[in-house]
């Protein structure tokens, strides 16, 4: 075996709640997307060094207009039995305190790509659900529990289990409370293991923020006592050094004799703000005396550590993405809580993408914008458009975009003096923002580009390609676009405030190139 030197993280960008899964050969994780489709990312790797994006398994099953930014689809879990897939996975439809609506479901697929089953409604207590399959062949869905009679911020009051009648499709038999949490509270992200006669129980605890922590207890019987293992077995909440925080919200994976344990991190630009999101990154756990630790003697998260491989590997990351829109949507773009139909039109003028008209930036309606991850802290993005706007209503162009609290956009529209023009956008926090700049257009064509060092932006035109770049705007602080649960995204939209479908835009390409 060869130990093979990898950095964290290994799924950079917005890859929150990882969980991971052996079957076979292959390893995945899949992640949470919250109000992003299609949901539930899955990487596939064969060393758990270098991943690829293989599928996203949620798309037309869910129904997540209106719903909040931040809710959505939260902490999916997979695993393998009886031959086939399985997914959980909770959809949030508000988080306003002090309740928390949350429904939880259960869908199946005999491959990973598909297909994939109607869900099955498991219920609704709490969110981030797994399923156990017991060694005896019974199956035991956990969650967290939320009390909202409890006087705190965060309800979390502890784990639940209750047993899953396969045949039936729905819980059968007592809820039983195995887990009231630590002092650490917040108590969530419950996955249970067997290992040497102990049932294992994993969870998240502190909150997903800088008090992120790994809890570990143990039981000899599934429905407990369960003993609180006394130190953490993964935390940065007292290491502000660390250039990964917000460490936590883990899983297990056992390879070529070696445990691992994926885990969400963050790291925060400037040691301020994760605009990167949540991340995912992995390090090796032995098992000392009945319990886990990591394998570098400490108990907090790792930048540089070690992956034992069976021969030599070298860990690649290239975060480069271009569509020139030629037969199909890549699958690297997401929409936001609808997946994309006719308004996204392939067809029409072979070799562009024809968007057709959505609501605004701040709907969680019918929103058409597609968008990608932003995976590096520098990076470049660029389109072309063709758009003839009538009305100062219609507008079509590219954004860097959090939720509809936060983004920036650069766009063609008309103006009644100039014409067809060039103007930019933001909104901070709910605050809006048009900057007096009004550019006026030749031509309805042009480019568009979007550079991005670290905290700082800018925006840049040009309406032909021999053309040098034109700034428009100022250089933005970006921190703006870093908070809530998700990460930045970048992407192209068409918006028009008068008529529904009222105009469409045509895009040439969209590419992105990291540097980091």
């Amino acid at each position: 075996m060869f130990p093979v030197k990898i950095k964290n993280p290994i799924l950079p960008g917005f890859n929150p709640d990882p969980n991971i899964l052996k079957v076979g050969d292959i390893f995945y994780i899949a992640v949470s997307s919250f109000e992003w489709l299609p949901g539930v990312r899955v990487y596939t790797s064969k060393d758990l060094i270098n991943w690829q994006h293989e599928t996203d398994i949620l798309t037309t099953q869910v129904n997540l207009l209106g719903n909040p930014e931040n809710a959505s689809i939260w902490a999916p879990q997979i695993s393998f039995s009886n031959n086939q897939f399985y997914c959980l996975y909770t959809d949030v439809k508000s988080t306003h305190r002090p309740f928390k609506d949350c429904h939880n479901y259960l869908i199946t697929a005999p491959d990973i790509n598909g297909p994939w089953s109607d869900p099955v409604y498991l219920n609704s207590s709490g969110f981030d659900p797994s399923l156990f399959h017991a060694p005896n062949g019974k199956k035991y869905l956990l969650n967290e529990l939320w009390d909202y009679r409890m006087t705190t911020g965060n309800k979390s009051c502890g784990i639940v289990l209750q047993e899953y009648d396969e045949k039936t499709q729905e819980l059968i038999g007592e809820v039983h409370k195995i887990f009231d949490g630590t002092s650490l509270a917040k108590t969530e992200a419950s996955h249970l293991y067997v290992h040497d006669d102990f049932y294992y129980l994993i969870t998240a605890e502190g909150g997903t923020g800088r008090d992120h922590s790994v809890t570990v207890a143990r039981s000899k019987n599934i429905f407990g006592p369960y003993e609180v293992d006394p130190e953490s077995l993964l935390t940065a909440r007292d290491k502000p050094a660390s250039p990964l925080q917000c460490s936590g919200h883990a899983s297990l994976v056992e390879h070529l004799g070696h445990w691992y344990i994926a885990y969400l991190t963050t790291r925060p630009l400037l040691g301020k703000a994760a605009i990167l999101g949540r991340e995912t990154a992995i390090q090796e756990v032995v098992w000392q005396d009945g319990w886990l630790r990591l394998a570098d003697g400490t108990n907090g998260p790792a930048e540089i550590t070690e992956i034992f491989a069976e021969k030599e590997i070298i860990q690649e990351k290239n975060t480069d993405f271009h569509d020139d829109f030629s037969e199909r949507l890549k699958k690297e773009w997401n929409t936001l809580r609808q997946m994309p139909g006719a308004w996204a039109d392939l067809s029409s003028r072979p070799g562009y993408l024809r968007l057709e008209s959505g609501e605004s930036l701040q709907s969680l309606f019918d929103q058409h914008l597609l968008a990608i991850r932003q995976k590096d802290f520098v990076f470049s993005a660029a389109t072309n458009v063709t758009f003839e706007a009538q009305t100062f209503n219609q507008m079509a162009g590219l954004t860097l975009y959090l939720n509809d609290q936060n983004y920036l956009f650069t766009y063609l529209t008309f103006d009644e003096e100039k014409g067809q023009v060039l103007r930019l956008m933001q909104c901070v926090e709910g605050e809006f923002t048009l900057f007096p700049e009004i550019i006026p257009l030749a031509s309805d064509s042009i480019c568009l580009k979007v550079n991005v060092d670290g905290p700082c932006g800018k925006f840049y035109f040009r309406e032909t390609a021999k053309e040098n770049w034109q700034q428009i705007g100022p250089v933005f602080d970006l921190l703006f676009l870093a908070g809530g649960f998700t990460g930045n995204f970048v992407g192209i939209t068409v918006i028009d405030m008068d008529k529904k479908a009222g105009c469409s835009a045509d895009f040439d390409f969209f590419e992105y190139h990291g540097k980091d």
